[in-house]
């Protein structure tokens, strides 16, 4: 009914094929807008699972959902299906990664970052450059939000705005805590462009990088109609994130929490929950298993993939990894 759309928006919109990376506050509330709206596929990626801290502002998940550890795109799928059985929902409870963005990234028409770092949305932004596919910067802490719309060869990529990552110590949800009402600003805006690109609109896109703080009342915007000369990514055609270069092994995860990036290792949940017992109290379900020895908390994935939390040493991470996993 609505005249920007109109019935065939509607049905360009129902054939439109979505990736959402992170599903976490804002990634959540993108999928949720998107599915209600009737995209036809949504395909979710998130390495991480749900805890009761998330609810305040993950607006797609409940206590149950925290109690179970669910993994957030498993978590997000059932949710979605739940009000709209009609489209399509991939979920992927995967890390983005230089190796496997060819294979969870390929053939969308849109991209859209719901992550909490700058290394992955540099890693998308040189998938998206590369490809020629759109993909739209969304951020929110405290009560900021942020969004930028990139079309490839058109517009200002994120390197030609931030040619680097920023540096030294850099506000997070945790460190900084966040409104849930600047998560939903900032997607709201991010999934109304969406909309005009997906169902033909595309005369009306923003070409800004728009920056908004909801309690200070301060709005600003900055051009970025066109490619910044000597942009490395969308100029010099040079994808450093895409192939992977200073990527690091082993991550800080969220508060006092380091990520183990372990790949090419499959492991079966439920052996594993057997091997640990005697070593501590186990929990595990389908997607995620849970290891508690004092004073450390490691959670593991199936793909090898681990969050320890109770240390910020990478030492002591890949130590407890090497001891309970295997090295």
């Amino acid at each position: 009914m609505f005249a920007g759309i109109g019935i065939q928006g509607q049905k360009r919109l129902s054939l439109a094929r979505v990736a959402i990376v992170g599903c976490g506050a804002t990634g959540s509330a993108l999928a949720s807008l998107l599915a209600r709206a009737g995209t036809g596929m949504l395909r979710i990626i998130d390495r991480d699972y749900v805890e009761p801290s998330n609810l305040q502002r993950q607006m797609l998940f409940d206590e149950g959902d925290a109690a179970e550890s669910m993994p957030k795109a498993i978590a997000a799928a059932k949710k979605i299906a739940a009000f709209n059985s009609q489209i399509c929902v991939e979920p992927h409870a995967a890390d983005l990664t230089p190796e496997n963005a060819e294979e969870l990234l390929a053939g969308m028409d849109l991209i859209l970052d719901g992550t909490d770092n700058f290394e992955t949305r540099y890693l998308l932004n040189d998938f998206s450059v590369k490809n020629g596919i759109p993909w739209i910067y969304t951020a929110a802490v405290g009560s900021y939000a942020v969004t930028l719309n990139v079309l490839p060869g058109e517009t200002a990529c994120l390197a030609c705005i931030f040619p680097d990552p920023p540096g030294g110590m850099v506000e997070t949800c945790e460190t900084a805590g966040i409104l849930n009402a600047a998560v939903n600003f900032a997607a709201s805006v991010a999934v109304t462009e969406s909309l005009k690109l997906l169902t033909g609109a595309k005369d009306k896109l923003r070409k800004t990088l728009l920056s908004t703080d909801l309690w200070r009342n301060d709005r600003a915007e900055v051009n970025a109609a066109a490619p910044r000369a000597g942009c490395r990514a969308c100029l010099e055609r040079k994808f450093l994130h895409l192939e992977g270069k200073g990527r690091p092994h082993i991550t800080l995860c969220g508060r006092n929490s380091v990520q183990i990036h372990e790949r090419h290792r499959p492991i079966d949940l439920v052996s594993m929950g057997e091997r640990l017992k005697p070593h501590g109290e186990v929990r595990h379900n389908d997607f995620v298993l849970k290891f508690w020895r004092e004073p450390y908390e490691m959670t593991l994935f199936p793909d090898g993939r681990a969050i320890i939390k109770g240390t910020t040493d990478a030492a002591i991470a890949r130590s407890l990894y090497a001891r309970f996993v295997g090295s």
